[in-house]
């Protein structure tokens, strides 16, 4: 049987309230909720009773404040438990237009961006055949949620949807949960105990220069690191690869770290002191590396591909600006100007359309290589 318990004040503070069922209305229970621990399932709470309003998809885990489950406030009204998932399958079909018509495509996979796989903006309807799965209102996994379990959905209000604008969706599995429930740091009293053992720290972020001052670990992605520290001059890197951001929600300046020790931020070329989110990558275990660039757009104009790095773009490829990439294989950082300065941009496996698909402000990229111990 599942079990949540919601908390009234933060860090599981104030007034409590146990459930192990579905609730249709949880106001007699709780005035407002502002900390919650799921010890078992899954959980779909609503911001209103009788399953209405903002949806937020939780998994086993202890959430101190209500932005760690993405709340847009402290209101939750009414819940649904699911148990979870056994089959080896996801399998989903998404549709243009109402009663499953115009152009259709399939995934069995996460897509951060619905735009750049299905070329349109908007799902008007939905069949879900295998496995649950999360609809957002944004890219990357951000903005409203609707749950999705296996069923079919003729249009977007029998999702709950306010419009069909959906931006990515993914899986519901037990692993997607790890964005922000391994950071921990003992020093702030934060203990989250994720769905997985705790692993060792892999990244240390120190407020002042030479690893002093007030400092925080984390082991997984976060996407805002504000409440953790106001500023960051020195890092350790204990394992993986990070792509570092200078703003909330991996925004803003990138940043690329392999394993290391940083005594201030110009050690790993930033721009200030500010990081505000965070991405953690394994190392890449494959023994190629390939990727090709091409003068325009969507794959269009002079094409070039590279196994190696470029510490001038123009000196190879004749062009001073790259406006479409496909990375075929292993990981790559661009920068702004040649041999490897200026800005960075993070770039994995995948089509990138147009300079914006990978974060970048212009199509210039003076210089790339493969991201590699270095």
């Amino acid at each position: 049987m599942g079990k949540i318990i919601f908390y009234e004040d933060r860090n599981f503070q104030g007034r409590h309230y146990e459930c192990s069922s579905d609730c249709a209305d949880l106001s007699p229970y709780f005035s407002r909720c502002n900390s919650i621990r799921v010890e078992s399932d899954w959980w779909v709470l609503y911001e209103r009773p009788n399953y209405m309003g903002y949806q937020y998809v939780l998994t086993r885990g202890e959430y101190p404040d209500y932005q760690r489950w993405m709340g847009f406030n402290d209101c939750v009204r009414s819940c649904r438990s699911y148990p979870y998932y056994r089959g080896g399958s996801y399998r989903m079909r998404i549709y243009e237009r109402p009663d499953f018509g115009g152009q259709m495509m399939e995934f069995m996979d996460d897509c951060p961006s619905v735009y750049d796989r299905f070329r349109y903006r908007d799902i008007h309807s939905c069949h879900v055949m295998d496995g649950y799965w999360i609809f957002y209102e944004h890219p990357n996994y951000r903005g409203r949620q609707y749950f999705m379990r296996p069923g079919e959905y003729r249009r977007y209000s029998d999702w709950r949807g306010y419009s069909s604008t959906i931006g990515s969706f993914r899986r519901m599995s037990r692993v997607i949960f790890l964005f922000n429930l391994h950071c921990t740091s003992s020093k702030f009293n934060i203990p989250l105990h994720g769905i997985m053992p705790r692993i060792s720290s892999s990244i240390i972020f120190y407020e002042d220069r030479n690893f002093q001052g007030r400092h925080y670990e984390c082991s997984s992605d976060c996407a805002d690191l504000s409440p953790y520290f106001s500023r960051c001059n020195s890092i350790r890197v204990e394992s993986d690869w990070w792509v570092l951001y200078e703003k909330p929600n991996y925004m803003g300046y990138q940043y690329v770290l392999t394993r290391g020790e940083y005594p201030d931020y110009q050690r790993w070329m930033g721009f200030n002191d500010c990081v505000r989110s965070c991405r953690s990558y394994p190392q890449y275990r494959g023994g190629t590396y390939r990727i090709k660039i091409y003068e325009r757009p969507d794959f269009g104009g002079q094409m070039m591909e590279f196994m190696d790095d470029c510490p001038s773009v123009y000196d190879r490829f004749r062009y001073r600006d790259i406006h479409s990439c496909h990375v075929m294989d292993g990981y790559w950082i661009f920068y702004e100007h040649p041999h490897y300065r200026g800005r960075q941009y993070f770039m994995r496996p995948g089509e990138y359309r147009r300079y914006s698909d990978w974060g970048g402000y212009s199509s210039t990229i003076g210089s790339f290589r493969r991201m590699r111990d270095f």
